[in-house]
């Protein structure tokens, strides 16, 4: 399950996305991410299918690699969705003893579930398609605002990277740990879900340690490259905005509008 974690991980390829600035892929994300909630029909649904399958289809990552990044979070997805259709209050469709499923809670936990895979695919085509090192330079210029107000944004950037770009290290380290563990007799897959939770307990202590190993690894690292902060450093390879990232601000615009136009004129 660990090793299907694709959140973090960078997938070389010569795509439109790939080329594109890093500071439109992180905006992009997180305007997309914010659209997800004006939806309020299935106009506005279908408005960001399409716009997530036009992405993905130029981001020329394979459809499998998205959806294997979907598996590790399916319980929190499903347990969610259950929530939503067991507690919401509306016209009864079933019932079983004191559980009932209403008709507005099916619509809520229809409307979660697709929210939340498309939230999940949306912030991997942003990894998929952008290395750390693009990462840190779109995060540090597009925050470069806040310098004003004394915050340390060259360190917030490279914060943020390191730990999104620790995401894939760690589960694969983790995966490493329960192959070693299983190869002496344990069993992770029989019992309950709480007894299977109980079952990890042993793997967290190594993959604390390992954590621990990989960062100061990576501290001695960078110390030895003579890092001390952002102050006065420049890059090869300056963020210049060119038409294909105009062109991608116009086509998220519309994006946007269409998405509004959705939430709030059209109710179908």
């Amino acid at each position: 399950m660990f090793r299907d974690m694709t959140l973090g991980r960078y997938y070389p390829s010569d795509s439109v996305l790939h080329r594109l600035d890093p500071r439109v892929k992180l905006f992009g994300t997180v305007a997309f991410a914010v659209s997800l909630f004006f939806p309020r029909s299935m106009a506005g649904l279908l408005a960001a299918t399409i716009f997530l399958g036009t992405v993905i289809g130029l981001s020329r990552v394979p459809v499998r690699l998205y959806i294997q990044g979907i598996r590790p979070l399916l319980v929190i997805i499903i347990f969610s969705a259950l929530m939503n259709m067991v507690f919401t209050p509306g016209e009864i469709l079933f019932r079983f003893g004191p559980v009932t499923i209403t008709r507005e809670g099916l619509f809520l936990a229809a409307f979660l579930v697709i929210r939340l895979l498309y939230l999940i695919v949306g912030s991997t085509v942003m990894t998929f398609t952008t290395t750390p090192c693009q990462l840190t330079a779109g995060l540090e210029k597009s925050l470069a605002f806040l310098s004003v107000f004394h915050i340390p944004v060259h360190e917030f950037a490279m914060m943020m990277s390191i730990a999104l770009r620790f995401i894939p290290i760690l589960t694969e380290e983790m995966d490493k740990i329960m192959k070693a563990q299983m190869s002496r007799g344990a069993d992770f897959e029989k019992g309950n879900l709480i007894i299977r939770a109980k079952k990890l307990i042993p793997v967290l202590l190594p993959l604390f340690v390992a954590a621990l190993r990989r960062a100061s690894d990576l501290a001695m690292a960078m110390e030895a490259r003579c890092y001390h902060g952002g102050k006065g450093r420049t890059r090869l390879y300056p963020l210049v905005y060119g038409k294909a990232d105009f062109f991608a601000y116009a086509v998220l615009l519309i994006y946007l509008i269409i998405m509004a136009v959705t939430a709030f004129v059209i109710r179908v």
